[in-house]
C-alpha cells in the first residue's frame, strides 16, 4: 500500500517531444533499436565527449520513450538507485529511486560512467539485463517486473578508466556493447557547425586541430579533445572571442596543466589559425 500510495503522487517521467540532433557516424541507430525491441541492455562504448550522451537522448526521442538519467559515482549507494523509505508528517513512506521509476514506467534508464559505481551498487543491475527482466526491492518486498518499454543503457569511457577501474566480466557479457568513436572529419565538422553555427571554414580548421593534438596522445597527454571541446571553442568564436584565443580556453587550458604542454598546445593553434 505504501509503494502504490506513492507511485500516486509522484510525478512520470515525461516522453521527448523535441529532437535531439545527432548526426550518425554508422549503424549504431538501426542497433540501438533492435536492442530496443528485443529488450536488450546496451553498454556504450568511447572517449570522453564523442556524443554518448546526446545519442542516448537521440534514441529516447526516435522510440517515444521517457529518459531517466544517473551519472554514476564513488558514493552511488543501492539505495539511491531503488529507492529508501522517507520519515514524513504522517508517518513513514517509501520512495521509488530513478531506477526503481524507470522500471515501473517502462522508461530507457541511462547509467553514465558506470564503472565509477561501486561494484555492489551495480549488481543490482543484474536480474534487470537477463531474461527476467525483474527488480528485487527487498525493503519492500516486491520483485518489480519491468514494463514494456523499459531498457537499460550504460556507458564509460575504456581508454581513461582500464588504468583506474572496470566492469566485472559477469557483468560486461549481460549487455550488448556498441563502441563508438570521435565521428570523422567531415561529419565532426558538420557537428560542430551545427552546434555552434560556424562557418564551414572554422569548424574544418577546429577538426583538424582536434585530428593533431589527438596524435598526442601517447606522448603525455591523457586526455584528448572531444568534440564537446571543439563545440565549446566554436560556440566562443561564434560569439566574437577572437579564435586563437577561443582554442586556448576551451581546448588546450581544459586539458592539461603542464606548462610545456600547455606551450606545445598554443603552438598547435597558432600553427592551425595563422
Amino acid at each position: 500500500m505504501i509503494v502504490n500510495h506513492l507511485m500516486q503522487e509522484q510525478e512520470r517521467e515525461p516522453v521527448p517531444t523535441t529532437e535531439p540532433w545527432y548526426q550518425p557516424t554508422g549503424n549504431e541507430v538501426a542497433l540501438f533499436e533492435q536492442c530496443h525491441e528485443r529488450h536488450l541492455a546496451v553498454m556504450l562504448k568511447g572517449p570522453t565527449g564523442c556524443g554518448k550522451t546526446r545519442f542516448v537522448e537521440h534514441m529516447a526521442w526516435r522510440l517515444q520513450r521517457p529518459l531517466i538519467t544517473i551519472a554514476c559515482h564513488d558514493d552511488l549507494a543501492a539505495s539511491d538507485l531503488i529507492g529508501r523509505y522517507l520519515i514524513q508528517h504522517d508517518g513513514t513512506v517509501w520512495q521509488d529511486g530513478p531506477l526503481t521509476r524507470a522500471v515501473r514506467e517502462g522508461a530507457i534508464c541511462y547509467l553514465d560512467e558506470i564503472v565509477e559505481a561501486r561494484q555492489d551498487t551495480v549488481v543490482v543491475l543484474h536480474a534487470l539485463t537477463d531474461h527476467r527482466r525483474m527488480l528485487p526491492i527487498d525493503k519492500t518486498g516486491e520483485h518489480l517486473q519491468a514494463a514494456p518499454g523499459f531498457q537499460l543503457v550504460v556507458s564509460y569511457n575504456p581508454g581513461y578508466q582500464r588504468m583506474l577501474k572496470d566492469l566485472k566480466p559477469s557483468t560486461r557479457q549481460r549487455f550488448v556493447a556498441m563502441d563508438l568513436d570521435f565521428p570523422a572529419a567531415q561529419d565532426e565538422a558538420l557537428i560542430v557547425r551545427h552546434e555552434s553555427g560556424v562557418d564551414h571554414a572554422t569548424a574544418t580548421g577546429l577538426v583538424a586541430l582536434a585530428e593533431r593534438i589527438r596524435q598526442l596522445r601517447d606522448r603525455g597527454l591523457a586526455e584528448v579533445p572531444s568534440t564537446r571541446l571543439l563545440i565549446a571553442a566554436a560556440t566562443l568564436s561564434a560569439s566574437g572571442i577572437e579564435l586563437r584565443e577561443a582554442c586556448y580556453a576551451a581546448i588546450v587550458s581544459p586539458l592539461s596543466d603542464e606548462p610545456s604542454m600547455i606551450s606545445a598546445l598554443r603552438d598547435l593553434v597558432d600553427g592551425t589559425f595563422i
